[in-house]
């Protein structure tokens, strides 16, 4: 994606003592940079507030997000907003967060267009609220002719259910006399994945501390850098970003090879 670089420099003034934009090598950015939104509950707690103020704060930090990955030129920005194991929670809370989606998004419609990004989503949003899923609906198609970075949303997402969706698919085409089991390759497979046609994560960010992956793009992340942050979501800024971002740079990526630095 192109950058402007004088957007950039401006939208990164005055930086912390502990990181600036010199730090980063703007030719090596991810191309692909996914978020495990964690902490929003927790960061509630601690200040006395409902987990429904917590949400609503992540909306900030999640907004902070898609525009720092604009302005660093990030191809595609990944994001995990709700799970399929997430329906367990009480009725009122997942009631919130579905009017909370609907809501976020269609304020936040005039950013997309203004930065040209797409939307996606990750997941099976045939099984939301109407209501909610009128509005991705709707996002889906304002965007879809923006080329510049694609922004995609798990909602509703668990990857061993998306797995098993992929191996059916192949099963059904196979069954079908459509396809030969000795054509199906990882090419294949990942065709069939809600992630089709986007490159794999190149960098994972986790606020709030947590070490698990949490049934999240399993078959994609099989050689992204992953980073994680005691960092709770609604207090996660750009600088947490650059943080982040020094971190990924500063590893060897070998893919299972040997280093040759």
């Amino acid at each position: 994606m192109i950058r402007d670089e004088a957007k950039l420099r401006a939208y990164y003034a005055n930086p912390p003592e502990d990181v600036c934009l010199e730090d980063i090598d703007l030719d090596r950015v991810p191309r692909h940079v996914s978020f495990i939104m964690d902490g929003n509950g927790r960061w509630a707690q601690a200040k006395g507030l409902p987990r429904s103020s917590g949400h609503a704060a992540g909306v900030d930090s999640l907004r902070e997000v898609v525009t720092t990955s604009v302005r660093l030129g990030i191809d595609v920005l990944s994001a995990y907003a709700f799970s399929t194991e997430n329906w367990r929670r009480s009725q009122e809370e997942v009631g919130l967060l579905m009017h909370l989606f609907a809501t976020t998004l269609v304020h936040e419609l005039p950013l997309f267009h203004q930065e040209n990004v797409r939307l996606q989503f990750l997941g099976d949003i045939s099984e939301l609220p109407a209501e909610t899923r009128e509005v991705f609906l709707r996002g889906l198609s304002e965007t879809a002719d923006h080329d510049g970075m694609t922004f995609a949303l798990a909602v509703n997402y668990g990857s061993r259910a998306e797995l098993v969706r992929a191996a059916r698919s192949i099963a059904r085409d196979v069954g079908a006399g459509t396809l030969g089991a000795d054509q199906i390759d990882e090419d294949l497979f990942a065709s069939r994945l809600y992630t089709q046609g986007l490159p794999d994560p190149e960098l994972l960010v986790r606020t709030s501390g947590e070490l698990r992956l949490s049934n999240y793009l399993l078959w994609q992340l099989a050689y992204t850098e992953i980073f994680v942050t005691d960092v709770l979501w609604p207090d996660f800024t750009k600088w947490d970003y650059l943080r982040a971002i020094r971190a990924y740079q500063g590893r060897d990526r070998r893919f299972g090879g040997v280093s040759t630095a």
